[in-house]
């Protein structure tokens, strides 16, 4: 086993947080007057920060901006909706909290490494009881980028003390392995999480695995059940 740390993506990839984060942006658009959306809408929007997902639920589109008076008005409504609603309708994924067990109980340090807000990571991860598994903790606001800029995973490596061959990135989207391969870190992406509306399986990366207790057997040398 050659590495030292595993840095996970948290939305889709910890956690299916997707009912939490549609049930905040509809609260918002009834405020604002406008119709609601399907969570599948919201899923596809999921994946760049929460300034994105704002957008996007306002303007229908991956790439359109709202005006500044319309965003900051619904930002405000929708962080307010959130604050209260997060975690409440959140659930782990299969083989979550037994991959971390494992990789935690090995000695392999952890990290969340993740576009939400840190306002928003440390509670969450307090509320669905998973926090103690994690050493470091790098929301979407602690550096001044988000992935996939690299600048997010490189500053999680520093933060555990290692070099970014020793560390691997799980996570669902093209987001983290494009911040992961530009750090230098191998990166294993799951099928089940939000990928923009795209699939894995079209996104270049070191390897694919169906859970998290796959990815932590796999890294650790351990027999995978078929």
């Amino acid at each position: 086993m050659t590495k030292q740390a595993v840095l996970f993506d948290l939305d889709g990839t910890l956690l299916h947080t997707v009912p939490d984060l549609a049930a905040a942006v509809n609260a918002m658009l009834v405020d604002l007057g406008k119709p609601v959306l399907p969570e599948e809408t919201v899923a596809v929007y999921v994946g760049k920060g929460a300034e994105n997902l704002v957008n996007r639920s306002l303007t229908g589109s991956m790439t359109e901006k709202a005006s500044p008076e319309l965003y900051a008005q619904a930002m405000a409504n929708w962080q307010n909706h959130y604050t209260h609603i997060n975690g409440n309708h959140s659930v782990f994924y299969p083989g979550v909290k037994e991959g971390l067990a494992l990789l935690k109980n090995a000695g392999i340090k952890l990290a969340v490494v993740t576009n939400k807000p840190e306002r928003f990571t440390q509670p969450l991860l307090e509320r669905t009881g998973i926090a103690d598994y994690f050493e470091v903790m790098v929301g979407g606001d602690t550096c001044p980028v988000k992935k996939p800029d690299p600048m997010p995973v490189t500053h999680a490596c520093k933060l555990l003390g290692v070099e970014p061959s020793q560390a691997l990135m799980i996570g669902d989207s093209v987001n983290d392995a494009l911040a992961a391969r530009a750090a230098g870190v191998e990166c294993w992406l799951l099928p089940y999480g939000y990928n923009e509306g795209r699939s894995v399986h079209e996104t270049p990366c070191d390897g694919i695995v169906n859970t998290i207790e796959e990815a932590a057997q796999r890294l650790l040398g351990t027999r995978v059940p078929q």
